[in-house]
């Protein structure tokens, strides 16, 4: 009786285990450890109205090496090239400047440095191993359309949105995903593995489901050319 009661209750402990650990958890537990590395980009533009003295532009990039020097980090040339009065914003709350070191219009890749502000970095993943992996689920973390959320006093903060490796194109890969302003420069990861494998770039206008995004190795070529001593 004691055994049968015994058996019984391990086995109960056991199913309340299996119960503990969602199918969710490594999933959440990935994004809260890559959110820290994740910054938003603010700066001033040439303005579209003639009339205006400039007008403000967003991104988001993230941090791919840091040290005493600093931290580097990556985002999209099409929000940097041009642009002035640079700064990084971390932690949804620290606003430090920024300068962009090195970029690449072909590409559409920029590489931004803040001095002497070390943060945590992201380990980048691989693109070259897609072809043939399409409904891959995939993830973004950014900054949507950060000036209208301080519009409507909600304040900064990281976004995460979800959708799929729906297709692999020249240069691109294109996602399930509506690359928002803002989130230009944002890291596209597989959900399952966190493993960074591209940089969100754009969206078709008439087709805003239609995600477009650099492949991580494309970047790495880049990162290779011009940051070769912090490790690339």
């Amino acid at each position: 009786m004691r055994r049968g009661l015994a058996l019984l209750c391990a086995l109960s402990l056991a199913a309340l285990v299996a119960c503990s650990t969602r199918p969710d958890d490594r999933f959440v537990s990935l994004v809260a450890a890559m959110k820290p590395s994740i910054v938003l980009l603010t700066m001033r533009v040439p303005p579209e109205n003639k009339k205006d003295r400039y007008d403000d532009a967003f991104a988001t990039g993230f941090a791919i090496a840091t040290g005493t020097w600093g931290t580097d980090i990556l985002t999209v040339a099409h929000a940097v090239d041009g642009a002035w009065n640079l700064h990084v914003t971390f932690g949804d709350r620290h606003k430090v400047p920024a300068r962009t070191i090195a970029l690449d219009k072909d590409l559409d890749v920029a590489l931004v440095r803040v001095d002497g502000v070390q943060l945590p970095i992201v380990k980048l993943g691989a693109s070259e191993h897609l072809d043939g992996q399409l409904g891959r689920d995939v993830g973004i973390l950014g900054y949507p359309i950060p000036d209208e959320f301080q519009d409507e006093g909600l304040g900064p903060g990281t976004s995460l949105a979800s959708g799929r490796l729906s297709s692999i194109r020249k240069l691109a890969l294109e996602v399930t995903l509506p690359i928002v302003p803002g989130e230009s420069g944002g890291p596209i990861f597989l959900v399952d593995s966190g493993d960074i494998v591209g940089i969100a770039e754009s969206r078709f206008e008439d087709e805003p489901s239609i995600g477009f995004a650099l492949p991580i190795d494309e970047a790495k070529k880049f990162l290779h050319a011009h940051d070769a001593e912090h490790g690339f």
